[in-house]
């Protein structure tokens, strides 16, 4: 069986090699891959191609050699083990639910491991880990699959104990070992930290194909590298997630600014207060155009029952500014958390008649962005080309930036942005240094969030977006705003070493050296330079 399958795999990929250009004989490791005990299945079909040869961004399109399904770690492992001992050598890159930008989990004539396999799969169907309680470690904890989604590790612990995990995404259709790679960021984090400051332990296949579990004590160098480090020392196949008990219910809130300083005065207040006193649960806000609000503003954030007048806003033009915040409750608290909202909202600056609330299930708003994801597919406007554009910038230069960018770049048009722009500062104690995400170097930072999408027939084409983000990027540059991007997307050897400051980037490379050695893994996001696909001779 296994030798019958080992000619086929043969056939198949040998006839894909030679279309594609490379090659026309495998790496003999990688039909080996058929004897793997646990049944990873190595795909060469045409639709699993074509899938993991694109994503979410839709920037970029690069075809693997083959798919590699995973039934579990060990199946991850041995494929990697193939990549690193062949003569050749091959890229290896993990994909959860294809949500990255700019390729970074592309594969060009490699193997992408599609992680939404694996035991996620058969967690699904009932054969998943349940919560546990830990007194060393404090509280709760749930070990989920790399490939899992955060939804579905949600729906989980909420039917086991009510419980849910402690910080979040603004998406939830990400898988674990995605967002871990990067940072896991939301209006939670001010308070929580990035999701990456609220896991225990990991498993993670290193480049070598070595199963590794590592924590703050065990393999510690490898622990606090992978999270936040691009998939670049290994791929995350078990994650140890922290959780708390789940509120039932939220209150959500908007509130609009004219003045800027006023905007972020009232955001950094917001974070600074501390867990024992009153203070909001999430903390966020958006830049948008008064041009156009009064017919924009009622989004699926109110109801019938709730109408928006905002006549008080007919004689502002230009950029305003809404600060969102939400304060969680349970249902027996409903009447303190009137007082708690009223006392927090009586200290802010927003403009009068500006406040809208709305109150729902805990559940419908972690998961808000998902519902107009389908109104976007409904429309044909979501499988569209995303020029995302995300930056870290220092509080000290927020000002400058909103001077330089938001009323110069964008000309006070955020309608011309192609889509949301995102603004809300973090703590970064909340940050644990070890890792390998970079942020700036000051104790408060915003993220600003461009997330574009280049609809066809929009005023705002792909160029003109891509354009707008580097001119966006050379402003920060010129006036040493210091910001850092998220997500980051860097082109050269250089730019990544500059990305990441000089100790920082000794000791990125010097984790890379140690565990993918031959520069075999995530070679998409284009930091070290990847095997190459040549012949022997």
């Amino acid at each position: 069986m296994a030798r019958c399958l080992a000619f086929m795999l043969l056939v198949l990929i040998s006839s894909l090699i030679s279309t594609v250009g490379l090659p026309v004989e495998p790496p003999a490791e990688l039909l080996q891959l058929g004897d793997v005990a646990g049944g990873g299945r190595l795909s060469v079909d045409a639709s699993d191609v074509r899938e993991a040869s694109r994503d979410f961004g839709g920037l970029a399109r690069a075809e693997p050699v083959a798919v590699f399904q995973p039934r579990g770690a060990g199946d991850v492992a041995a494929l990697v083990r193939a990549a690193y001992g062949s003569a050749r050598g091959f890229r290896v890159s993990a994909r959860g639910h294809g949500h990255s930008i700019s390729g970074q989990a592309q594969a060009p004539g490699g193997v992408v491991v599609d992680m939404s396999h694996g035991p996620g799969a058969a967690a699904r169907a009932g054969a998943r880990a349940l919560p546990a309680y830990s007194s060393a470690l404090g509280g709760h904890y749930v070990d989920v699959w790399g490939g899992e989604l955060w939804v579905d590790v949600l729906n989980w612990t909420l039917s086991h104990g009510g419980l849910a995990p402690r910080s979040w995404t603004d998406y939830l259709y990400l898988s674990v070992g995605g967002t871990l790679s990067n940072a896991g960021i939301s209006g939670q984090a001010f308070h929580h930290g990035p999701q990456i400051s609220n896991v225990y332990e990991l498993d993670v296949v290193t480049g070598k194909g070595e199963v590794v579990t590592c924590s703050e004590a065990q393999n510690p160098d490898l622990f606090f590298g992978a999270l936040g480090g691009l998939g670049q020392f290994g791929i995350i196949t078990r994650a140890r997630i922290a959780l708390e008990r789940a509120p039932q219910r939220v209150r959500w809130i908007r509130a609009l600014y004219s003045n800027f300083a006023e905007f972020t005065a009232d955001q950094e207040r917001l974070i600074s207060l501390g867990a024992g006193g009153r203070r909001f649960d999430y903390v966020e806000g958006f830049v948008v155009a008064a041009e156009g609000l009064i017919n924009n503003w009622r989004s699926s954030f109110f109801s019938p029952q709730n109408p928006v007048k905002l006549s008080s806003l007919k004689h502002h033009s230009g950029v305003l500014y809404c600060l969102e915040v939400t304060k969680n409750y349970d249902e027996d608290d409903a009447e303190s958390v009137d007082q708690d909202v009223d006392a927090l909202l009586g200290e802010l600056n927003f403009l009068p008649g500006t406040v809208f609330t709305t109150d729902l299930p805990y559940v419908d708003f972690l998961d808000r962005v998902h519902k107009a994801e389908l109104k976007l597919r409904a429309k044909g406007m979501w499988e569209v080309p995303h020029p995302w554009l995300n930056l870290f910038v220092p509080a000290s230069r927020i000002a400058d930036f909103d001077r330089g960018v938001f009323r110069g770049i964008l000309g006070g048009r955020t309608a011309g942005a192609g889509g949301p722009i995102l603004i809300y500062p973090m703590n970064k104690h909340k940050w644990d240094p070890r890792s390998s995400v970079v942020t700036p170097d000051e104790e408060v930072f915003y993220l600003v969030a461009f997330l574009r999408s280049a609809v066809p027939g929009a005023p705002e084409s792909l160029e003109a977006l891509s354009r707008q983000n580097q001119r966006i990027l050379d402003f920060c540059a010129e006036a040493g705003i210091g910001a850092k991007q998220y997500l980051p997307n860097h082109k050269a050897r250089h730019e990544w070493a500059e990305h990441f400051g000089g100790a920082r980037w000794e000791r990125f490379a010097r984790l890379k050296a140690e565990f993918d050695p031959r520069a075999i893994l995530a070679a998409g996001q284009g930091i070290f330079p990847p095997p190459a696909l040549v012949s022997d001779s």
